[in-house]
This record gives C-alpha cells, sequence and structure tokens, in this order.
C-alpha cells in the first residue's frame, strides 16, 4: 500500500494526465436536471484500508451518483431476501442499451442482470418488499451513511422529481414486467424508490468510502466489521466487473482490469481487492454512458499502481 504522500502525488498526477480529456464527451441530457452540470468538473478520490481517503480536483463535490447507486441496493437486497434475488434476475452481461426493452421480451420479463435498468428496478422491488418505498430509501440513506462516515448523503429531490417526470422508458420496463410476474409491489411504489435512489448526490470522497467493504470482502478494514456476507461481497464485484459497464463493459474491463459501476451523472466507483476503492467524477460520456475522462484516469492509475483483478 502505497503511503499517504504517495497516493496524494499519485492522484495528482492522474489528475493532470487526464486534464486534456476533462470536458470531453456529453452531459447526459435525457435527464434535464443533469443537462446543465458543468463538464469541466472532474474529481477522483481513493479510500485505502485504513479508511483514510484521500482526493484531488473536485472530490468534495456532491454529485448524482445515478446507477452507481444499484451496487448498494444489490447489496442490500441480498441481505434481505438472499439466493431467491437470482430467481429474478440474471448475471450475464447484457450487450444491449441500460434501457433496452427488445431484450426483455425476449427473456420473457427476467432481466439479464441486476446492474441494467430493469434489473435496478427489479432489486428494488425486493428491497421495497412490504415496507414501501420511503422505508426503502430510509434503509439506504442509513447504510450509506455509516459505510461514508458522513450524515449529509440525501437525496437531490430536483434530479429525482426531473428523473420522475422523463421517466417512461423505465414505466414502460416496470409494467413490462409486471405483466410477466417479476414484480411484487405497485409499479409506481417501486418506481418512486427507484428514482430516489439514482437521484443521491455523493461526492467522491463520500462514495469511494461507502463502498470500501467491497475491497476486504465484505468487511469495514477499520473495524472489522461485517457490512455484507464475504460471499456475497465478491460476487458484487463479479457482477460490477461483467455487467458494471452496459455494453461497456468489456471495453472497461480490458482497460482498467477492476470491478467498476459507472453513472450517467459522470461517476465511477471502483474496487480494487486488498488495496481500497476509487471514486472518479466527470460528467462527460462517452458513447456507451461511462464517463470519459473518468475511465481514462482509472486506467491512467492501475498503469501506476498495477491494481488488476488479473495480475
Amino acid at each position: 500500500m502505497a503511503g499517504a504522500e504517495d497516493m496524494d502525488r499519485l492522484l495528482a498526477e492522474v489528475l493532470a494526465a487526464t486534464a486534456p480529456l476533462r470536458g470531453s464527451g456529453r452531459v447526459a441530457t435525457y435527464i434535464p436536471a443533469l443537462a446543465d452540470v458543468d463538464p469541466n468538473r472532474f474529481g477522483i478520490a481513493f479510500a485505502d484500508g485504513t479508511g483514510e481517503v484521500h482526493g484531488a480536483g473536485d472530490c468534495d463535490v456532491p454529485f448524482s451518483i445515478q446507477s452507481i447507486s444499484k451496487v448498494f441496493t444489490l447489496a442490500l437486497a441480498l441481505e434481505r431476501v438472499g439466493p431467491a434475488l437470482w430467481d429474478k434476475v440474471g448475471r450475464e452481461p447484457s450487450g444491449s442499451a441500460f434501457n433496452s426493452i427488445v431484450q426483455l421480451e425476449h427473456e420473457q420479463g427476467k432481466p439479464r442482470n441486476p446492474l441494467i435498468n430493469p434489473g435496478a428496478i427489479v432489486v428494488t422491488d425486493q428491497l421495497v418488499g412490504d415496507g414501501g418505498a420511503d422505508a426503502a430509501i430510509d434503509r439506504l440513506l442509513a447504510f450509506l451513511r455509516v459505510e461514508a462516515g458522513d450524515g449529509s448523503i440525501r437525496v437531490d429531490d430536483a434530479v429525482a422529481a426531473s428523473e420522475a417526470a422523463t421517466g417512461a422508458r423505465n414505466r414502460s420496463l416496470a409494467w413490462f414486467m409486471k405483466s410477466f410476474g417479476i414484480l411484487t409491489n405497485d409499479v409506481e411504489t417501486v418506481l418512486s424508490a427507484y428514482f430516489r435512489h439514482c437521484a443521491l448526490a455523493m461526492s467522491c470522497r463520500q462514495l469511494a468510502r461507502a463502498g470500501l467493504f467491497l475491497a476486504f470482502d465484505g468487511r469495514d478494514p477499520c473495524t472489522g466489521r461485517e457490512v455484507v456476507a464475504w460471499h456475497r461481497a465478491r460476487r458484487i464485484n463479479s457482477v460490477m466487473m461483467l455487467c458494471g459497464h452496459y455494453d461497456n463493459s468489456g471495453e472497461f474491463a480490458f482497460r482498467v482490469g477492476l470491478p467498476g459501476k459507472s453513472g450517467v451523472g459522470g461517476g465511477i466507483l471502483a474496487v480494487a481487492p486488498g488495496h481500497g476503492t476509487i471514486a472518479v467524477w466527470s460528467p462527460g460520456l462517452n458513447e456507451a454512458g461511462t464517463s470519459a475522462a473518468g475511465a481514462a484516469a482509472l486506467e491512467a492509475l492501475v498503469e501506476r499502481t498495477g491494481w488488476s483483478v488479473f495480475f
């Protein structure tokens, strides 16, 4: 593990190396509340095995984590219902757009994996259970605030409202799955929770620290407390590696070699098992919806550290 000064210097190097890419790509415009985000923002943070979080750039600026929230809802749903979750959602890469309805129809309403939109809606349905959408969001917020050690993490209500107002495709996906008996709860109840957890606002520092248990077999390395069972942490990492970037997942694995999850807000959470977690944010997206400068920053980081599940 690099020392604190070494890590600070490394993150500064990565920040400088990726400066020419800052502002590249296109911000997500199909969610109106995200359309006006400054594309030149860039932050990166690394949480290590001592719980210390190192950062550079705009690492303390909250942003909309969007689909990165799917990692945490998956962890909570697995703890709630266990392996029964896999009866309703698969574990295979999609190879299709994150909101494809064609694939869902072909597979009779069962989503290919929990990190595409229909799969995450199913996970949200299981997290809601019989307790309602508000209770599910309260549990998620409590979980993230504990894991990040920061009580200020919140849902951005303006982004959630914007998602709900423009969520016709997600409603179509949800109703389609409901018709196959995949969803248990009322569609609008599930989507109320889904839109809100995608609208979570977190900084790179908060996000990296919140995901740290995934780098240490489900335990908080500072306290030894089990956050999720070790086998579930490993399975979450495997799904992130295979499915975390939609139809860009293979390219990300090829270039970065770490489990990761991107969001259309421009964030990426990556896990370096045994070392720590990295969160990066740059709003400009490539054609597959992954942060262009963020992915390049992670590639630059692993080139300098040698961290990869393939070494």
